[in-house]
């Protein structure tokens, strides 16, 4: 069982700089919140470096906070997993900035070297960019964020994985202890209820595209780019309950399934699709709910990954993300309420409000899992 504290420092849809590490006081309550997730189990997370505070100049970085970061991780004994770029980079870049390539390639190896520094051996695990496809969809389709285009998907995806693929080929070379973990979308694309081969071939194809930046990363698309299979060590799939979702016209699928919507395919099949493609042990690396099902969502993702083990499917981990709550990108005073933790409104002891439910299944399923895991693998 991971957490996921959301660290996107992405310029929203207005044009504002957002800093959700922050703005969730996570940085500020380093240690508690380590502690409160050691209580129900959880001894990994995955944290961002927050390109854009730590680059706030070119070539000129400040650790202070990753700094910080490490050394309570190190202290707690609690596993970090690193993402370079999650969403956000500084305020003169875009992924069609000519220098777009070479910055990156130099924040990571910067950030490699810093980190061992502070940890000079053991496994590293590094997500270098979050989500290229989401990314590629809301800065390169519909304008809402760097670079601010419509209808260039395809050339902030290529320019995003060329430096992606660079930056992987620079950190290996100077540390063989570094795993590089994707964290791509996983959606399930279905037709209409009502569909004509025209609308089976659309959804067949759109499905089928949300797989291009980790075929691109494996060498199997633009092998001009220099993807291989040997780059990527573990396969990161996020899915979240309206994951499920038809197109022409698009209606999310209900992840209740109460219609017995025979078009609905359970997450055991959708995430093994994901494993079979590239049969490279995988992780959930985010899933969520808000409000008062997260208890539900989580019994049935349990329910669902341990089906994967019972197959010898070798699921990694699953990541609740995130596990404090967090306010909207783009509507700043809309916390989501989808978090394990929530800080938006402490109470008069100033202690967090919890999710009870989810807490207490945490709890239960923790062990279990782990007892789960041990007897597949």
């Amino acid at each position: 069982m991971m957490g996921g504290f959301e660290c996107c420092d992405m310029v929203n849809r207005y044009g504002e700089r957002v800093d959700l590490l922050s703005d969730t006081n996570h940085i500020s309550c380093l240690k508690k919140n380590y502690l409160r997730l050691k209580e129900i189990g959880i001894k990994s997370v995955r944290e961002g470096i927050r390109w854009s505070v730590v680059e706030s100049s070119p070539y000129k970085y400040d650790w202070t906070d990753l700094n910080l970061m490490v050394k309570k991780g190190k202290e707690l004994g609690v596993q970090q997993i690193w993402d370079i770029c999650h969403f956000g980079m500084p305020d003169d870049l875009s992924p069609l900035h000519p220098q777009f390539l070479k910055r990156f390639v130099n924040i990571c190896l910067a950030f490699v070297k810093q980190y061992r520094s502070l940890v000079p051996t053991g496994q590293l695990i590094i997500t270098p960019i979050n989500e290229v496809s989401f990314f590629s969809w809301l800065g390169g389709e519909v304008g809402c964020t760097v670079p601010y285009t419509r209808n260039c998907g395809w050339d902030v995806k290529y320019a995003m994985t060329k430096a992606y693929i660079a930056a992987i080929k620079a950190i290996k070379e100077i540390d063989t202890e570094i795993l590089i973990l994707t964290t791509e979308p996983l959606v399930d694309i279905l037709p209409p209820q009502i569909s004509d081969l025209n609308k089976l071939t659309e959804a067949s194809e759109a499905h089928e595209q949300q797989f291009q930046v980790t075929d691109i990363l494996m060498g199997r698309m633009c092998p001009e780019l220099g993807g291989n299979e040997e780059l990527i060590d573990i396969v990161g799939y996020n899915f979240y309950y309206n994951n499920r979702f038809s197109i022409s016209p698009q209606e999310i699928i209900s992840w209740t399934n109460e219609f017995d919507d025979y078009r609905f395919r359970p997450l055991s099949n959708i995430l093994e699709e994901g494993y079979r493609r590239y049969l490279k042990p995988i992780i959930l690396a985010e899933t969520s709910h808000p409000n008062e099902h997260r208890a539900e969502w989580f019994d049935q993702i349990i329910t669902e990954t341990n089906i994967l083990l019972d197959k010898k499917i070798p699921l990694l981990g699953i990541c609740w993300y995130p596990v404090l709550d967090r306010p909207d990108w783009d509507e700043i005073d809309n916390w989501h309420q989808s978090g394990i933790w929530n800080n938006q409104n402490m109470d008069d002891s100033n202690q967090m409000q919890e999710h009870t439910p989810l807490v207490e299944l945490y709890k239960d399923f923790q062990s279990q899992s782990i007892a789960h895991f041990e007897t597949n693998f």
